[in-house]
Formats: structure tokens, sequence, C-alpha cells
């Protein structure tokens, strides 16, 4: 995958993302290959999802996961992802997302509970963005040059910090980051 290309769509997902947290409403988005079993007819055909965002955000507010290629067309929406891992303390869609984030997938995962937006990878939360936050629409560009510059090699695991943001490092305004990737922060500031 390219990088401006792949950065686009994250961009794209955590925009999308945050829209649907600010209303209390919940999506999951998978780019890459995961397994699912289709809850609704698929009558939307492919498309660009960096190119019609609102066409995105619709069939992400359906029942089930927007599942989109590593070309960045959506494949699939409305879909059961099939759970291997549970999130305890979270429900069936953090579940979703902590089992479809393995391999090279990203995951955005929205939450109507407390209208923030988590983006995993490996397996693990890599960061979180309070929708709520103000003007957090434009740490986005930001969140997600850190994404990309970290590397998946420096992300920690997930676990208390999901539970108690204080542990992450905010890089950005009502940006979290999370696990060795908060050491890693302290690193570069020169904190110790």
């Amino acid at each position: 995958m390219g990088g401006d290309f792949y950065k686009k769509i994250e961009e794209a997902l955590i925009q999308v993302g945050l829209r649907i947290a600010k209303r209390g409403e919940g999506a999951l988005f998978v780019v890459g290959k995961v397994e699912y079993k289709p809850l609704v007819d698929q009558t939307v055909p492919p498309f660009k999802v960096s190119e019609n965002l609102k066409l995105l955000e619709s069939l992400a507010l359906m029942d089930g996961a927007v599942v989109i290629n590593k070309e960045g067309l959506m494949e699939a929406y409305g879909v059961k992802i099939k759970d291997k891992k549970v999130l305890r303390n979270f429900g069936t869609r953090h579940s979703a997302a902590l089992s479809a984030s393995k391999g090279d997938n990203l995951v955005v995962v929205v939450s109507e509970e407390d209208k923030k937006v988590r983006i995993l990878k490996k397996g693990k939360m890599v960061m979180q963005i309070d929708a709520l936050q103000k003007d957090v629409e434009k740490s986005v560009t930001g969140a997600v040059k850190v994404l990309e510059s970290i590397g998946v090699g420096a992300i920690g695991t997930i676990g208390a910090s999901l539970l108690v943001p204080t542990v992450g490092l905010a890089l950005l305004p009502g940006v979290v980051l999370f696990g060795s990737v908060y050491y890693l922060g302290r690193f570069l500031r020169g904190k110790k």
C-alpha cells in the first residue's frame, strides 16, 4: 500500500468516525482482509471510500462493519466480523474490532458510549481520539502522520491503558497514544 494513499484512507475513516461519534452513534471500519458474514443485502457497488465520505458514513451507521480493501474500495457493509477475541469491559463492536485488527489490517472503531474513535493495528489499540475535544478535527492530519511514523514496532499492548487514558500520551488535542508509544513519545520529548 502506498503511503499517501493509505494516509488518505486513514484520514477519511477518522473524519467520518468523529462525525458519527459526535452524534452518539457507533461504527466499525476494517481495512484489509477479514472473515465476515453479510447481515444485509449488498446492493451498493464498491466505491472509493476517500471520494464519497457521505455514502461511507451512511453505510457505517448500519449494524455491522464496513470492510474496505487495500485499494481503498468499500468491499462490504453491514457485516458481522467473525469474533475470535473478547475485549473485557467493552461491547461486541470493540471485540469484533480487536479480532479484525490482526495482520496488516487497520481498524477504526467508533464508540457510541464514550464518543471516542479508537484505532487498532496488529491486535492492539494504538490511538484514541476524543470526538468531543474542541477542534479535534484539526488534529487528525497530525494524528495520521504520527500513526505512519511510529510504525507497528513501537505499538504497545491493549490493556490498562485503554481503561486509564492518563497512561497514554496526549500528543495533540483530543488524541492519546497507547502502549510503548507513550514511552517513545516521552523519549522523543526528552522527558525521562
